[in-house]
């Protein structure tokens, strides 16, 4: 059996195939949101590949890069007229359960009382852009749902991720003994 090669020619032109097969435009809102999805999984796997990412942590951001998958497919999939489908795999269990480790983080890390800037160690460093990573695709999907339909669930999920990747930065700092950088109005 031939292998199959990697590039099929069909985007040259700037349009690239939904799930279903219905072509959109490589600029379009949707192609934006579930582009930048993926963006943020690929952020997401450079602080899965840092040696100082305990396995725990690793666990909880393979599972995130799974539900991101599900999530770029429901994106990349066209809404039928008058249809409001749920979000693929997410339920809110999901949801509950990041609130659960954002809560496991919290308690571990010292009360800050200011803003805190990016940066500290290397690992907390790259979850900072991931962070920032995930908040553009929160935008991103919000402006497909201000003209489609997309899932409720899933903004909360993403809202909720980057909330987790705060907290989860600021424990990185914190395991590794680096003081946080705040804002300081000069």
């Amino acid at each position: 059996m031939e292998k199959s090669k990697l590039y099929t020619r069909t985007g040259d032109t700037g349009s690239t195939s939904l799930v279903g097969g219905a072509r959109i435009a490589k600029d379009s809102v949707r192609l934006e949101a579930y582009g930048t999805l993926d963006e943020f999984s690929s952020f997401l796997g450079c602080v899965l590949s840092d040696p100082k990412c305990n396995e725990e942590v690793k666990c909880q951001l393979l599972s995130v890069q799974n539900m991101l998958f599900n999530l770029g497919g429901y994106l990349a999939s066209e809404v039928p007229e008058g249809e409001k489908p749920a979000a693929w795999g997410l339920t809110p269990e999901h949801i509950s359960r990041l609130e659960g480790w954002i809560d496991a983080l919290d308690e571990q890390t010292p009360k800050v009382n200011a803003f805190v800037l990016p940066g500290g160690c290397m690992l907390a460093a790259k979850t900072h852009v991931a962070r920032t990573v995930c908040r553009r695709a929160e935008r991103r999907i919000i402006t497909l749902a201000n003209t489609e339909y997309v899932d409720p669930a899933l903004i909360s999920y993403i809202n909720r991720l980057s909330d987790y990747l705060f907290i989860l930065a600021r424990y990185f700092n914190f395991s590794e003994g680096v003081a946080e950088i705040t804002w300081h109005k000069d």
